[in-house]
């Protein structure tokens, strides 16, 4: 199907315009990925979907036809858990899934991070600034990747690494400026038998966005609204989510309260000087810095709000992945893991490496 036979259907005040079937928009997203259509054409379509608003069927579609142009790694891995957070990042928060994933490592769950750098519209920071502040891999090999959770329990992946056509769409996201659909698509791109946490925008896109996992066959997983719609949990307010567990969705609220990890601040960044206008936070050599001090200090035990917020998130990962029954066990095993200091060897089995 051509992007130009999708959008007629779609028909954009037409009354018979109607959304896209499960195989209309599998083969338009095929276009989209196949390189032989136009950046206006796919500029064109990715907006009008996004203007409509993109169903459950639509984007479990437009998944199903990213996943079978993918090289994904750890593939039918028991127990993994894939993290996969926003890929154009965040502005004002360090990412801090990269530290919640030593953690969940060093409580025994292999842990795969998505994630890619300086993506636009934001081109804010994400886990990729935080490894190269570590002077860590970020994989491009899926192969190499998937030796590093075989052997450590840990790795991250850039998305492109997976699904190279995502590099050429990147000026089309820069020109568009908005949100689409694709870059919900990046989030979707684990092995359908991992476990998943998945970071959501705030709004009503939660619910949609757990019922696409269910779709997806993943078998357990929790979809997260954090702040800047990242995978870890605020300190200072209730955090909403869907939990998928045993096939069923359920409502999920993380009271940071409940486990002595409430904070009046969240874990903010400084506000160091910014980048010319048109580059993002990701781009500043200071906020990267500073994102992989605070990971450091997170694993050498440091006290303070980043810690809990890692905590969290890392609790969420060992539910997901059923190696805690209930997000206090979770940051009992957590906090187990940083105090043991199994977190931190996890880190530095990976630095060795490198």
């Amino acid at each position: 199907m051509k992007l130009r036979q999708a959008m007629r259907i779609l028909g954009p005040g037409r009354k018979d315009g109607r959304n896209l079937t499960f195989e209309e928009a599998e083969a338009a997203f095929r276009a989209v990925l196949s390189g032989q259509e136009s950046e206006i054409q796919i500029a064109a379509f990715l907006v009008m979907m996004r203007a409509k608003g993109i169903t459950v069927q639509e984007l479990t579609a437009f998944a199903r036809a990213a996943r079978e142009a993918a090289r994904i790694p750890c593939a039918g891995m028991q127990g993994l858990v894939s993290i996969c957070g926003p890929s154009d990042g965040i502005e004002h928060h360090p990412p801090l899934e990269v530290a919640a994933g030593f953690i969940a490592a060093g409580a025994g769950v292999p842990v795969l991070i998505f994630t890619d750098r300086c993506v636009s519209p934001r081109r804010g920071l994400t886990a990729a600034s935080v490894l190269e502040g570590l002077n860590l891999p970020l994989h491009w090999d899926p192969a190499k990747a998937e030796r590093d959770v075989e052997q450590h329990s840990f790795a991250a992946i850039a998305l492109p690494a997976m699904l190279p056509p995502l590099m050429s769409l990147r000026r089309v996201r820069a020109e568009v400026s908005v949100r689409t659909p694709l870059s919900t698509v990046e989030k979707l791109l684990a092995p359908a038998e991992s476990s998943v946490v998945l970071g959501a925008m705030g709004g009503p896109v939660l619910g949609s966005a757990a019922e696409v996992i269910q779709a997806l066959g993943h078998p357990r997983g929790i979809v997260v609204q954090g702040p800047e719609g990242g995978v870890i949990p605020a300190l200072s307010k209730r955090t909403r989510g869907v939990e998928l567990a045993e096939r069923f969705l359920v409502p999920i609220h993380i009271e940071p309260e409940d486990f002595g990890l409430m904070s009046e601040v969240e874990c903010e960044l400084p506000l160091f000087s910014l980048p010319p206008e048109e580059m993002g936070a990701g781009d500043n050599p200071e906020l990267v810095r500073r994102c992989a001090e605070i990971t450091l200090e997170i694993l050498e035990g440091v006290p303070g709000p980043a810690r809990n917020s890692a905590l969290l998130g890392a609790a969420l990962m060992l539910k997901a992945s059923g190696r805690a029954l209930t997000l206090a066990e979770g940051v009992d095993a957590a906090a187990h893991s940083l105090d043991s200091w199994a977190a931190r060897e996890v880190l530095l089995r990976i630095a060795q490496r490198s």
